[in-house]
């Protein structure tokens, strides 16, 4: 663990978390596909917390699912962290908000602080307040963790319920054919938000979508694929933002890339 006491600011999403079915194949195809190194941690008899690394820095990571969650038929999947400033008195404010908590709030060791929680809409999401590891050390490079998005149901009250859980404010952005919201910190955009509209599969939950960063969105939808992932959405170009696409990794997890055309992604 990293030894440096802080935390990412207030609302920011600060951490990735891959809950896998098949945690030695998961870790084969993430690793290859973003060139990631791996820092297996023991958690278990033949379990571990792997944190996947960017030369050295830490930014996501990974674990076997537990059994009961694969015996209940659990999708594999990607969860989000936001990092918070105290997370216990977030924690009471998201209950009052209408938000199911699910687990903590707890330390997770020296580490930090967690809570895991459904938001009123459904979306699962998680909470961070750093002490000895205060998450992605290379927040806005390349091949990290670059936008999160929330496909909900319900926009609006969406809206209400992270605004005044976290202090967001909102921008709406006219975008082919719909209304896409940007919630931005201290004037920075730090995460986007959608309708589900009826064409979306009803069996589809409210999601936070998790994108990472690409200097080829093509290329690496192509490896992806070679590597045993299913394209769900081609590389698709989104108009003065960039190029995405819609990945799902061999174990069923679903995460997208994106070439940003905005200038706003490190190469380091």
């Amino acid at each position: 663990m990293s030894e440096t006491k802080t935390n990412h600011p207030h609302g920011v999403f600060c951490w990735s978390e891959l809950c896998t079915s098949d945690w030695k194949n998961g870790k084969a195809f993430y690793t290859e596909l973003f060139a990631w190194g791996a820092d297996d941690q023991p958690i278990g008899d033949d379990l571990y917390y792997t944190m996947l690394q960017k030369q050295g820095d830490d930014i996501a990571a990974m674990y076997q699912m537990p059994n009961e969650q694969k015996n209940a038929a659990t999708p594999s999947h990607w969860l989000a962290y936001i990092a918070v400033d105290n997370i216990d008195e977030v924690a009471a404010k998201a209950k009052q908000l209408g938000a199911e908590i699910i687990a903590g709030p707890h330390d997770v060791m020296d580490a930090g602080r967690m809570l895991l929680l459904n938001e009123p809409g459904g979306a699962l999401f998680a909470l961070w307040q750093g002490n000895k590891h205060k998450g992605c050390k290379r927040l806005g490079e390349l091949n990290t963790p670059y936008w999160h998005e929330l496909a909900t149901r319900n926009s609006a009250k969406s809206r209400e319920f992270y605004c005044q859980l976290l202090g967001w404010q909102c921008v709406e952005k006219p975008m082919e054919g719909m209304n896409y919201t940007l919630f931005t910190v201290a004037d920075q955009p730090v995460a986007g938000m959608l309708e589900m509209t009826d064409e979306w599969p009803a069996d589809i939950p409210a999601h936070w979508m998790i994108y990472f960063a690409v200097d080829d969105c093509d290329n690496y939808a192509a490896r992806a694929q070679q590597l045993g992932g299913e394209v769900c959405v081609p590389p698709t170009d989104i108009p003065e933002v960039g190029r995405f696409s819609v990945i799902t990794d061999p174990q069923g997890a679903v995460f997208s890339i994106m070439t940003s055309a905005m200038d706003d992604v490190k190469c380091s």
